[in-house]
């Protein structure tokens, strides 16, 4: 509960430092953080169920991509301004640094298994910004 606590935490912190080294307005700041906080709860809650490291990121990136319209829709701005922050605690930045340092100490078959994790967790956070920013877009056009 303790690490559960601490990554919710990191997550929120980590948004919020993103949020203020772009310049977004001190108004929009917590729930821009809340975001990432709320999106890496929901990869850590699909992790518990799910099997992998896909579908816990696809769900995660989907809910980003929820609260960023939301959010949007109620605050009369650009969706954009809290998709990133959102989103930030998703990227996977760790298996990145450990594909590419396997790979420069000659370990392929490490750098090959968390080059596999980097690609499958980008590719779920496309996919979930994807499906519903599509899901929206068809959702407007029926209006």
């Amino acid at each position: 509960m303790r690490q559960t606590i601490v990554q919710l935490l990191a997550a929120f912190c980590g948004s919020l430092g993103f949020s203020l080294l772009f310049g977004l307005r001190r108004r929009y700041l917590l729930v821009s953080s809340l975001g990432g906080l709320f999106a890496w709860a929901v990869y850590l809650l699909g992790h518990r169920f799910l099997p992998g490291v896909f579908l816990p990121n696809l769900l995660a990136a989907a809910f980003s991509a929820l609260w960023a319209e939301a959010l949007a829709h109620l605050l009369k701005c650009p969706a954009t301004l809290f998709l990133t922050p959102a989103i930030l605690p998703l990227v996977p930045g760790g298996e990145l640094y450990y594909a590419m340092s396997s790979a420069v100490h000659s370990e392929m078959e490490a750098a090959r298994l968390h080059g596999l994790v980097t690609l499958k967790t980008a590719l779920a956070i496309g996919v979930g910004l994807s499906l519903v920013l599509a899901l929206r877009e068809l959702h407007a056009r029926r209006d």
